[in-house]
């Protein structure tokens, strides 16, 4: 049974470290994981050793186009095809409301949240269309729901209307490429940098309660397991399986 082919972006830590550890335990899979730098990716250099020939780190910078089309070359060259590819780079790096977040806040979200898949999927779909059942997954956030997100009494302006953006391609992605099983889930509220960041930040998420790295990626991989194509495309769904409203 030839190994099925992983690549992760956002990979040095967080749920992206948390995606490529799991799937590297698995027998019969190869993960590429992108780091924007990988000479400081102590966790999956360990990771390179513990499982030789089976986790390659590649560098990958969000919405880079240079960086993207290497790492997809370097896929080619080493493996010669590409089954799944999990876009999970992503930043929350400003909390506050609508009134006091400005442009450059606004734009930088959008380019690595947005842009970020795009120019992944670009980069990789030719490679990754070969795959007899393709899949391009989204780690996207209940914050990108339109009915939901903006509901929430939190400052994520820039985060949600940048995630709302990325799950519109990966559904608009679903309906241009007939072949492509598109996958867009939120991974819950999770123990990582990012949730801290964000916990320190604004008063509002002073009742947020996170769940481990493992739980969220246990369900991610779930839901990418079970996935196929949906008659009316993709939807969200919650790492447990739940459904979010767009």
């Amino acid at each position: 049974m030839s190994p099925t082919v992983y690549l992760v972006s956002g990979a040095n830590r967080g749920i992206g470290l948390g995606l490529v550890t799991a799937l590297a335990s698995r027998p019969d899979t190869i993960v590429f994981a992108g780091a924007r730098n990988p000479a400081s990716a102590t966790s999956l250099k360990a990771l390179e050793v513990q499982y030789p020939g089976k986790v390659h780190i590649l560098q990958l910078t969000s919405a880079d186009r240079a960086d993207n089309d290497a790492a997809v070359a370097e896929i080619e060259r080493i493996a010669g095809r590409l089954e799944v590819l999990i876009a999970n780079a992503g930043i929350a790096a400003y909390y506050g409301p609508a009134v006091g977040t400005s442009e450059e806040m606004m734009l930088e979200h959008f380019r690595v949240n947005t842009i970020g898949p795009l120019v992944l999927f670009q980069a990789a779909h030719t490679l990754l269309l070969r795959a007899p059942t393709p899949k391009f997954v989204l780690i996207s956030s209940g914050a990108g729901s339109i009915t939901t997100g903006a509901a929430m009494p939190v400052g994520m302006l820039a985060y949600g209307v940048s995630k709302a953006g990325a799950n519109f391609l990966v559904r608009k992605l679903a309906f241009e490429h007939p072949s492509l099983t598109c996958v867009v889930i939120s991974p819950g509220g999770v123990d990582t940098d990012m949730a801290a960041f964000a916990l320190s930040t604004d008063p509002a998420m002073k009742d947020f309660e996170t769940i481990s790295v493992e739980q969220s990626v246990k369900g991610c991989l779930e839901r990418v397991d079970e996935a196929s194509r949906e008659e009316g495309g993709p939807r969200m769904r919650n790492y447990d399986g739940t459904l979010w409203e767009w």
